[in-house]
């Protein structure tokens, strides 16, 4: 995705959100927070008009705000359209996070997609949807802040943090707290791509049903690292998933399509649309692996995502583009590809395979502890850089 691309987009999101601000009625509006406090979401007591980022939004309203997020290296403000649609009846609401990582785009389109197609008075509760929530990464097509850090490592955050925490508590007090449902959007990372596949916390019964009801996907079994949106929300008692598709920096149509119809879906489910459910009985693993090269060189594949392996299969190689020599890459357990590295160069121990680790192979003596990786993290030297560089993000 170009930067003339990223900034034409963004563009026509704020242009739009900036004309809906401007046509709406004045007259007894909330105003705008002080400089320099978070806005807050205020739902009213009963399924009347509520007052959501210093506007009103009624029943049957569909609406484009701001939410100050930060500031640029300029000094100016840095604002994220939010897009609210508020149902005619009661019911619950549903946050839908995507661009927090900026270089994952398919999360962006889904959102725009669902919203697009939502008649408020057709609906009940509310959908709050954030499409881009790092618009500094966005803007660069960077997964990353411009401090280097990674937002998704940093909430609830706080509101004297890192600019990282600043970011994250905004998000969280303007928007994310107020919610019953979180659906995070995310893609692989690093030239990585990712079968279509839900993680959530299976022992919060509330999360794993909205898993279930995404649909159409393995479930993975992964609370999150400290400081990702999905354990934070757990955390604060709101359900929570995240959507993992596809590869960074391009639309795919497949994986935006299945995304949007597993949150439609996810509102059946929760009867916030008159659509009926559908029922899924998606495979939920439990345990999952990363399998790292150990030698650096031109890494390939004939492998594709969803593909069930063996232990002692073959799932790629490295060759040394001067001494032509080859390695092999294998699989250390039995299970199925959740994710993969396109074919790139790579350096020793670098994350080529995600693997979904059947029942009885997570049994097995090769998935001794210190050899597990985390499924959020394909590089945790990364992770440990960013804790290092903000103490509030020390392990517990």
């Amino acid at each position: 995705m170009t930067r003339a691309f990223a900034s034409l987009l963004l563009a026509s999101l704020l242009g739009a959100a900036r004309a809906d601000a401007q046509a709406a009625p004045e007259t007894g509006i909330s105003p705008a927070p002080a400089p320099g406090r978070a806005p807050l979401t205020v739902a009213s007591t009963q399924w009347d008009e509520a007052v959501i980022l210093g506007r009103r939004v009624a029943p049957g309203d569909k609406r484009r705000l701001f939410l100050r997020s930060s500031e640029s290296f300029s000094g100016s403000d840095s604002e994220l359209p939010v897009l609210v649609t508020r149902g005619a009846t009661p019911g619950p609401t549903v946050c839908l996070i995507a661009g927090i990582h900026g270089d994952e785009l398919n999360g962006i389109e889904i959102v725009r997609k669902l919203v697009e197609g939502l008649t408020p008075r057709r609906i009940s509760g509310m959908v709050l949807a954030v499409p881009i929530a790092n618009l500094h990464g966005f803007r660069r097509s960077s997964r990353y802040l411009p401090d280097r850090r990674d937002l998704n490592r940093f909430f609830p955050g706080t509101p004297s943090g890192s600019a990282a925490s600043r970011i994250a508590w905004t998000l969280w007090d303007g928007v994310i707290r107020h919610c019953n449902s979180v659906i995070d959007l995310h893609t692989g990372s690093f030239h990585r791509t990712n079968l279509p596949q839900v993680r959530t916390d299976a022992s919060d019964p509330r999360s794993l049903s909205l898993a279930r009801g995404f649909g159409g996907a393995l479930i993975i079994n992964d609370a999150g690292q400290e400081g990702t949106l999905r354990r934070a929300a757990r955390r604060a008692g709101i359900a929570s998933i995240t959507y993992e598709a596809g590869e960074p920096l391009r639309f795919q149509e497949a994986e935006i399509a299945r995304g949007v119809e597993g949150v439609r879906n996810v509102l059946a489910s929760l009867g916030m649309s008159d659509d009926a459910p559908l029922a899924f009985t998606p495979r939920v693993y439990q345990r999952t692996r990363w399998v790292r090269v150990d030698d650096g060189g031109i890494f390939f594949t004939r492998r594709r995502l969803g593909e069930l392996v063996q232990a002692g299969d073959l799932l790629g190689t490295v060759t040394d583009p001067v001494s032509n020599e080859r390695k092999r890459v294998e699989a250390p357990a039995r299970g199925r590809i959740i994710g993969m590295a396109v074919p790139q160069v790579v350096i020793p121990g670098f994350a080529a395979f995600h693997l979904g680790i059947d029942a009885a192979a997570a049994a097995g003596p090769e998935l001794a502890p210190d050899t597990q990786a985390r499924p959020d993290d394909a590089d945790s030297a990364r992770l440990d850089e960013e804790r290092a560089m903000d103490p509030e993000q020390a392990p517990e």
